[in-house]
């Protein structure tokens, strides 16, 4: 099977790792990747946002299945043009990617599908805004209702913060503030059917005790030993399910990953957004742990075939830490050399943030690598992580210390 995988993250890398391992998987091509994936994939220079570039490209190539990758081109139709062209894509079509495009359209779905969320309202108006701050109160909740690559979102005690943030957006949804632990749960759809995968936790914050602003993440850890033993199993009945069949009863199914990110409150499961695609960082330690064949998987999900598969996961655990680049994630600088990247057992270092200048790999992003480890528990990768990715020098970069500390003390307390 030849497959095009479309992106140049660290999200893409795992997925290719993933894609590379499935002996079904004959040619791997990735556009337009990074200096990381070079070494399993052939690289082809195009730009996402270009719906007809990426559907040449896969017929020139004669591809088998396209893998969608990030939000952007989801969200601007690649996948339609894709299928037009008749091919198997992995990625919702642009009325379905709505759900991570458009907060207001999820909240939509939500309400139809009898989902649990919190209470919101969406504005366009100062008064609008004003009047719905002052309904919550504190904790502030203000999100861009559209996309805003992991920055949309604004959650604050400072009511002038929430106010400035909300008139900067087109249309904002201000929502009541979900108390309780956040976690990520993936479930990959064909239209019809969807399996969950296993929880992670990411961690937003850019500096440790989950200080500093808002990210698009800077560690994330699977799986949760603190999560309730039924968590997959609810989450599929409350939230997958109705969401796959709600969207398949407006004409718009649903094919492709849907992420939903979760507030376990005192009140029960509540979600609080949806992506459209595999998550970054949760990626980088979910497809690791996978033991199912990625593109075997994915393929049937492209073509609506998903009613006898079967997910199965390694018992290792994962951890991933993410180095940032200095002044992420406000204005990251760029260009700046890496050096000393270490091969370690049990342990990968995925390239997000990266490009070629001469012989060097230089930083091109914030997120510039995210290093995960596997272990036999999250001590154990944890320890893997931290030691590999204080080896790489990047000068201004930086990391959390704390990525999944808490739970792998807990997980020694019991």
């Amino acid at each position: 099977m030849k497959i095009l995988l479309v992106g140049s993250g660290g999200r893409e890398h795992a997925l290719a790792l993933g894609l590379k391992a499935d002996k079904s998987c004959t040619e791997l091509h990735v556009a337009p990747g990074n200096p990381g994936i070079s070494s399993i994939a052939t690289l082809h220079p195009v730009v996402i946002t270009d719906n007809q570039a990426i559907c040449e490209l896969a017929k020139t190539l004669a591809v088998d299945l396209v893998v969608i990758g990030p939000e952007v081109p989801l969200v601007n139709g690649v996948a339609d043009v894709l299928r037009e062209a008749g091919f198997a894509v992995f990625g919702p079509s642009k009325a379905a990617a709505q759900l991570e495009g458009s907060k207001d359209f999820a909240k939509g779905v939500m309400r139809d599908a009898g989902v649990p969320t919190a209470r919101s309202f969406t504005c366009t108006e100062k008064s609008e805004i004003e009047k719905a701050l002052d309904t919550f109160g504190a904790p502030y909740v203000v999100k861009d209702d559209g996309l805003a690559a992991g920055k949309g979102v604004v959650v604050t005690e400072d009511r002038q913060i929430a106010l400035a943030h909300a008139l900067a957006c087109n249309r904002v949804v201000i929502e009541q503030y979900l108390k309780g632990p956040e976690i990520s749960l993936f479930g990959i759809s064909d239209g019809r059917n969807i399996l969950p995968m296993q929880p992670a936790q990411d961690f937003k914050r850019a500096f440790d005790n989950d200080e500093g602003p808002n990210t698009g993440g800077m560690g994330a850890y699977s799986p949760l030993p603190w999560a309730p033993d039924d968590i997959v199993e609810e989450t599929y009945e409350i939230v997958l399910a109705p969401v796959i069949a709600e969207m398949a009863a407006r004409g718009t199914p649903f094919v492709g990953l849907l992420y939903a990110g979760l507030a376990l409150t005192d009140e029960g499961i509540r979600v609080i957004e949806f992506n459209a695609r595999f998550g970054d960082p949760e990626t980088q330690v979910l497809i690791p742990r996978l033991v199912t064949p990625l593109a075997t998987l994915l393929y049937k999900a492209a073509t609506d075939s998903l009613d006898d598969a079967v997910l199965q996961w390694r018992d290792d655990s994962a951890v991933t830490v993410v180095l940032a680049a200095h002044g992420y994630p406000e204005s990251p600088k760029t260009g700046t050399p890496i050096s000393h990247i270490p091969t370690i057992e049990n342990t990968q270092i995925f390239h997000a943030g990266t490009s070629k200048s001469g012989d060097a790999i230089v930083s091109a992003g914030g997120r510039v690598l995210t290093v995960t480890g596997i272990g036999s528990d999250l001590t154990e990768a944890r320890d893997r992580a931290y030691r590999a990715i204080s080896q790489i020098e990047l000068d201004g970069s930086f990391y959390r210390s704390d990525i999944a500390l808490n739970a792998s003390v807990a997980e020694k307390g019991n």
